[in-house]
This record gives structure tokens, sequence and C-alpha cells, in this order.
């Protein structure tokens, strides 16, 4: 027989799925129904586009992949940097991406349904470390799938980029695609809300709580699901999606500032008085704080789940598999533990 938590936990999944309109994940966009790497071939002017650092031009350029019949598929795109941090050289000198795909070339491909494409890439060429946090990264959105569909899809490739001026070599690393928010809105069935900020009282609750749980999990501080950076729209990290008069989801991404990655260049919140990322802090609203018992459920349910995910990742090096599993084993070691679940969580929301 089911026990009183038990059944409440499932009813507010049910629940959750409802009001979100999530669909099973077969719904995804093709290119995110799978977790298998892909390889694909960018030809593109990158000395041109690492140099000036477009913001909003798009140069011209062409992806390229094999399909499942082992046919070849070329794509025209357009290509440009992104970010704010991250796009600074002093940073990555190889920053994130975005990629412009033409709607009518995409039909019938695996970029089926994709315009717009986020391509988060590996920050500095010769580096294990940047190229094994591009992989961290992606299991960071993964974990986050196995808890919720209410959630970003991110897709592993490994890039070939060739500089169509014939100024650089050739390079091929590990880099992944998010999925558009405007893909998400049709998934989930919750239009974006575009505002300058909103109020805790807003939030869903039980959603609020569990992605607060989540950013404790991967040891992230580097977000806002109520306001934005300054002269900026809410909210950091963070795209809002609900109804008129209904609960908000505020659903994050970007975790490069986490724990879980580790970055070289992430360094915690001077104001949070932690000496470095890796140093978890709670960061949830005590107005959620009741839904906590069901999310640490949640968590301990898909336990053996989330710790196969980082085991099957093959690109993952030992060594950073070997870090990946004993960070998770000691967010484990606080929600097993009453004493250190109130301390560390319970009684450290805002």
């Amino acid at each position: 027989m089911l026990n009183l938590r038990t059944l409440l936990a499932i009813v507010a999944s049910l629940l959750l799925a409802a009001t979100a309109g999530a669909q099973e994940p077969g719904d995804a966009d093709p290119l995110f129904q799978d977790t298998a790497v892909i390889d694909i071939t960018i030809n593109a002017p990158f000395p041109s586009l690492l140099k000036r650092r477009p913001n909003e031009e798009y140069l011209p350029g062409t992806l390229s992949y094999a399909d499942a019949d082992g046919n070849d598929v070329m794509l025209d795109i357009g290509i440009r940097t992104r970010g704010n941090f991250r796009r600074q050289k002093r940073i990555c000198p190889f920053p994130p991406l975005r990629v412009n795909l033409d709607k009518a070339q995409t039909k019938g491909t695996l970029f089926h349904k994709q315009n717009k494409l986020k391509l988060v890439a590996h920050c500095r060429d010769k580096s294990e470390r940047y190229e094994q946090g591009v992989i961290r990264e992606y299991l960071a959105y993964r974990i986050l799938n196995t808890l919720t569909d209410i959630s970003y899809r991110a897709r592993l490739v490994r890039v070939t980029y060739i500089d169509t001026e014939n100024k650089h070599k050739d390079r091929v690393h590990y880099a992944f695609f998010i999925e558009h928010k405007n893909r998400m809105s049709k998934r989930i069935g919750l239009p974006e809300i575009v505002t300058p900020k909103i109020k805790t009282v807003q939030l869903e609750g039980a959603y609020s709580d569990l992605t607060s749980l989540f950013q404790y999990f991967v040891g992230n501080t580097d977000f806002s699901p109520i306001a934005g950076a300054k002269g900026e729209d809410c909210c950091h990290n963070t795209t809002l999606f609900g109804n008129e008069g209904e609960p908000i989801y505020a659903i994050p991404y970007d975790f490069d500032m986490s724990g879980l990655v580790d970055a070289p260049y992430a360094e915690p919140n001077p104001r949070f008085k932690i000496t470095r990322v890796t140093k978890r802090l709670y960061r949830g609203r005590c107005a959620h704080i009741g839904n906590l018992d069901n999310n640490v459920q949640m968590f301990q349910e898909n336990r053996d789940e989330i710790f196969a995910i980082i085991a099957n990742q093959p690109e993952l090096v030992p060594k950073s598999r070997k870090a990946l599993t004993r960070f998770v084993e000691g967010f484990y070691k606080v929600i097993d533990n009453p004493k250190k679940l109130d301390r560390e969580i319970r009684k450290d929301c805002i």
C-alpha cells in the first residue's frame, strides 16, 4: 500500500504534467529525440568570426552530417558568436555560437523544425579540462531531463570546424545544441513570458522548489527565477513560461558556473561568501519549501539513473567521471541525512 507521502508525490507529479501540458520524450523534435553523439562539420569564416565576434550579424557557412542511411546532408547556415561572459576573448578564445538554419532546407532532416540554435562550444583549444567541461555541462541538462520534461533538451555533437578563409587548421571538438525556447514552448504547451521581473508568489511552487534543489545539486548560484541582470528582462539564466493568471514555470539553463562543471574560469559571486563553485549553497525560496520532501524523494528515486548517466557517458575521461561521481555523492550525503537536509537546505531557504 502506498504511504501518504508517496501518494502525494504521485498526485503532485500528475498535476504538474497536466498543468504544463508536458509531452512524452518522443514528442521532442528529431534533433533531441536521441542521446547518441552526432558528427557534424561546420564550414565558416572562423578567423573573421573569432576576431569580430558579431552579436547580431550572421556570417555565411554550411553544416553537414551523415544521416541514418549514410547519406551526406548539407545545410546552408548563418553563424555568429553569442553570450556575454563567455563571448569575451580573454575568457573564451573560441566562444559559444548561434547557428541559423533555413527551415525550408531542414524539412525531413535531423534538423527538422530547427531555426536558430545555441551551440555551446569548447572555449579553448588544446585543453582537456575545457573539453570535458562541455560534456559535464551537457550532462547537467540530461540529468534535469530525467527529473522533469519541463526542461531544455540538449544534444551532444562532435564538430569538425573548417575555416573557409584557409587561415586556421581544422578543429575537432565536442559541443552541444540546446533546444530553442520557441520549440520548448511548443513542446510543453506554454507561451514564453517576457517581463522585467516577477514575484516569488507567481512561481509554480512544486516546480520552483524542484529546480532550486537541482541548482543545489549541480552547485550553481549563477541564476535568478525572479529577476534579470541589471538592464535586462527577467530572469537571469532562466526563461519564464506560463499562461496569463496562472503559475509561472522558471526554466533554468546555462550551468557553466556550477560545481558540476567546475570550469577553470568559474568563480562564486562574492556576495554569497563561498570560496569555490564546488561548495554548494541552497538558494531556493522558503515560500516553496513545503514541496522539499517530495522533490528530495524524486532525486532519491532517480539516483540510479543519474549515476548511470555519468557512468555511461563514454566521452568522459576517467578523471572527470570520478570527480563527477564524487560530487554527486556529496549531494546525496546531504539529502539522505535528515539533519544535514534541515541544516543545509530547509533552514537555509531564502
